[in-house]
């Protein structure tokens, strides 16, 4: 039945079992303390009263001397036993014994000095038990109770034989001793339900943190930016994502606000605190060029206090919805590759047979129409076929400058272009680990859309590879051709995405893949001057 137990309780219940040999928390320790600093103050005033007014006052009236000495015990006593609690030494519950007996003993001897049960002194007992009741938290108080209501009535009784007391005072001592026992059980009664909303309390805070730990993992696992803001615009709580996504790098030393880390962020808070049903908008954020979608909730407690800001990525979310739309693409396709080949196959064949015949220029130029589309057809399924194969890397080491200038030499070959028109600018230790057959579909489908958009003259196309700073390789293909559009830039990757007439638009989408599944990046970048340029980042050796 244990196991359905919180782990705040199962905690709490094992502390509870353990609690006779387990050490005194600090905060007994801390009570029994000053429970002393009483003590000491009483034994000092016991002192300098009989030393100063003993004639006045009824205190040692019987005896002064030995209240007097027994003062000076309590007191010397008590320092005894500040010096212990401050060693710690013996343990908790020893001391705390010792003390109330010193008590018990020294306030008795105290009482018949100075009169014995009239002069009222036993009343000071009931402190000690009090104190007693509340610190050591059990019934073992009711055992001092017990001895004190003996020290009292042996005190008495001591007194009718010697000093001739009056045994109707019998009386007095035992209400006395009937307070003792009231106190005690009091106390008792106050410690255990000071015990139970102690451990209450200990349940709902280790809950507490428990939760506000999960809390604070959730949200900086969040792949959205999570933001918390006072009512002013203070930042007060963030996680990595809206570092990743502002561009913006919090300090833990200084403040910052919102007008400080994303001016535009600013305003639309500004606005929203005016007009709170304004709470949705798609901002596209200045620094990083991230499109986030932004959301205000408000804090209100007793008032308006502040806001949490969701900063949800929309290129996140946009390239997850298109991993799932290929990924079930890729299962059809590799589905019914076999039956849209089989079709495509007898089309064109069928084709091919009816071009042998003689025929007129309008049936030639529908015959060339059917086998152009047949052959855009199957290239497409090829394509889409290709992103199967980018979780089956097999990755070897390559120079660029040994594996470009062949490969380039192949491709004008294939392409029947001139191979002036590509110039090679490679460092002479640029080496790479990539996927064989992965480089030449990557290399392909740039130097082909390279070629596409260039102006064919000698040195149209640029290959340059260096290493960066960070000791990564980088091959950039750059074309003279016509820059890319501003708005279709960040299009550029989106499967069936195209600038041309019969393209696929699958070409440069399946490239970023497979170079992602080679620890690689490829990104475009717009060159100063006219033209286009693709940048392809590859990961570090020694991370493979």
């Amino acid at each position: 039945m244990w196991d359905n137990l919180p782990l705040s309780t199962w905690h709490l219940l094992r502390a509870g079992s353990n609690s006779a040999s387990a050490p005194a928390p600090e905060a007994m320790w801390r009570s029994i303390y000053f429970f002393n600093l009483y003590r000491l103050t009483l034994s000092g005033l016991f002192v300098f009263l009989v030393s100063t007014f003993s004639e006045a006052l009824s205190l040692g009236s019987h005896s002064p001397s030995l209240f007097l000495y027994t003062s000076i015990t309590y007191c010397v006593l008590t320092l005894a036993s500040l010096l212990s609690i401050k060693l710690r030494q013996p343990r908790f519950g020893l001391q705390l014994a010792l003390q109330v007996a010193v008590d018990i003993v020294c306030i008795t001897i105290l009482s018949h000095a100075s009169g014995g049960v009239q002069s009222g002194l036993g009343v000071l007992l009931l402190v000690s038990l009090t104190a007693t009741g509340l610190i050591s938290r059990g019934k073992i108080t009711l055992f001092f109770a017990a001895l004190a209501s003996i020290a009292v009535l042996l005190q008495h009784s001591y007194a009718v034989l010697t000093q001739d007391a009056a045994v109707a005072q019998y009386m007095q001592a035992g209400l006395l001793s009937t307070a003792y026992f009231a106190v005690a059980w009091l106390a008792h009664t106050m410690a255990k339900y000071a015990i139970a909303s102690e451990n209450l309390a200990a349940m709902r805070g280790v809950d507490l943190a428990n939760m506000a730990e999960i809390n604070r993992l959730v949200i900086q696992d969040m792949p959205d930016g999570v933001l918390v803001v006072n009512e002013s615009g203070m930042v007060r709580q963030y996680n990595p994502s809206v570092e990743r996504l502002l561009g913006y790098k919090f300090s833990d030393t200084d403040s910052a606000t919102l007008e400080s880390c994303e001016p535009m962020l600013a305003d639309r808070f500004s606005v929203w605190r005016q007009h709170q049903r304004r709470g949705h908008e798609v901002l596209r954020l200045p620094i990083t060029n991230h499109q986030v979608r932004v959301r205000f909730l408000p804090v209100q407690r007793e008032g308006f206090r502040g806001a949490i800001i969701f900063l949800e990525d929309i290129q996140r979310v946009q390239a997850q919805a298109q991993q799932i739309k290929l990924a079930a693409l890729g299962r059809l396709t590799a589905n019914i590759a076999h039956e849209v080949r089989n079709p495509l196959s007898a089309i064109s064949y069928a084709t091919e047979l009816l071009q042998e015949e003689k025929h007129d220029p309008a049936q030639t130029r529908l015959f060339q129409i059917i086998m152009d589309n047949a052959a855009r057809l199957n290239h497409i399924v090829e394509d889409v076929l290709q992103l199967n194969q980018r979780d089956r890397v097999q990755s070897e080491e390559y120079n660029l400058a040994e594996k470009l200038p062949p490969y380039i030499e192949g491709l004008s070959h294939t392409q029947g272009v001139s191979q002036e028109i590509f110039v090679i600018e490679v460092a002479s230790a640029c080496v790479i680990s990539f996927d064989r057959g992965h480089l030449d579909q990557v290399l392909w489908n740039l130097c082909r859309n390279a070629l596409r958009y260039c102006s064919k003259q000698v040195g149209s196309v640029q290959l340059s590879a260096w290493n960066s700073s960070e000791g990564k390789a980088v091959l950039e293909i750059f074309n003279d051709g016509p820059p890319v559009a501003p708005e279709a830039v960040h299009k550029l990757f989106e499967p069936f995405f195209t600038l041309t007439a019969g393209g696929t638009g699958l070409g440069l989408y399946l490239a970023r893949e497979l170079c992602e599944a080679n620890g690689a990046t490829l990104e475009y970048r717009q060159p100063a001057k006219d033209g286009a340029c693709f940048r392809i980042v590859f990961g570090e050796q020694n991370e493979r």
